[in-house]
């Protein structure tokens, strides 16, 4: 039994290419799939590396059996990780974005190598795919220690509700401690009728805090067992989130936070998480 109390799909997604930077990745995505009592799927993604007009099947047929090779070699290592179920590979044709995206349909997350904070390419995958995908992300960075920690990102709105409700599930399966943390200093992202609070400290603190008691209540009777702490903060979310993160192994946010951006958007939050924050940022996607 992995302890969660709700249905789950078959497996967990991980988007494989054997670099320095996916081997975390890989070890995070077999705990996932150990500890939800999953299957283990690895994607690898193949491109072709010349123009399209140069056709050489040959050569084509080389590429991806280099991609199966791979995915072989992927495979028999996170079995040997634990993995408790089926591992499998699927091989595909990239963009790497675009084949996880659609990969991920019968996913329960997705699971991706991250380079190291501050240095996350504008058109990466890290990048790109949470702003598009329909299931949670988690991009992993080389990680050191562990410290016991989820930190998760509300702010009253759908995504943050989402994104709790996948931090507090984490937290449970790993038997981790949970940080709630609101940041409650942003004018830009709350209605016109609210904006009168940022002239009354105190005011906008008692209003906030039954926000966030509202929130976190209903998972403090579904998984009692967390050790869950709730913090509200008189800052910007980035900073509040960005220091309480040095503490965690796992930071999670909702794609879109109450400032209301669109799809295929990422909030300034969620893309400020994922290129600053030290450990683990899960992406969740706000409700249909």
């Amino acid at each position: 039994m992995n302890g969660l109390d709700r249905a789950q799909r078959p497996h967990v997604l991980l988007g494989y290419d054997a670099t320095e930077d996916n081997e975390a990745a890989l070890r995070w995505a077999a705990d996932e799939a150990r500890l939800r009592g999953l299957d283990l799927v690895l994607c690898h993604c193949w491109h072709w590396p010349y123009s399209a007009d140069h056709v050489d099947d040959d050569v084509e047929a080389i590429i991806k059996r280099a991609g199966e090779k791979l995915l072989e070699r992927g495979e028999a290592r996170a079995a040997g990780l634990g993995a408790p179920g089926a591992v499998g590979g699927r091989l595909r044709a990239g963009p790497v974005a675009d084949a996880l995206v659609r990969e991920s349909e019968d996913a329960e997350l997705i699971v991706i190598g991250s380079r190291e904070r501050h240095d996350l390419p504008t058109g990466s995958t890290a990048a790109r795919l949470p702003a598009r995908a329909r299931r949670p992300v988690v991009t992993v960075r080389r990680n050191g220690r562990t410290r016991g920690l989820v930190v998760a990102g509300v702010d009253g709105s759908p995504g943050g509700d989402a994104a709790l409700g996948f931090a507090i599930e984490e937290a449970a399966l790993r038997e981790w401690s949970l940080r709630v943390v609101f940041g409650v200093w942003e004018p830009g992202a709350v209605d016109e009728a609210e904006l009168a609070l940022f002239a009354d400290k105190e005011r906008l603190a008692q209003v906030k805090a039954v926000t966030l008691e509202r929130a976190v209540a209903p998972w403090r009777g579904r998984y009692p067992k967390v050790d869950l702490r709730a913090s509200l903060v008189m800052g910007r979310p980035r900073e509040a989130l960005l220091e309480a993160a040095e503490d965690a192994d796992l930071l999670v946010v909702g794609d879109r936070g109450a400032g209301g951006l669109g799809p295929p958007l990422l909030g300034a939050t969620s893309s400020a998480m994922l290129r600053h924050a030290p450990c683990a940022v899960a992406i969740v996607p706000s409700p249909a």
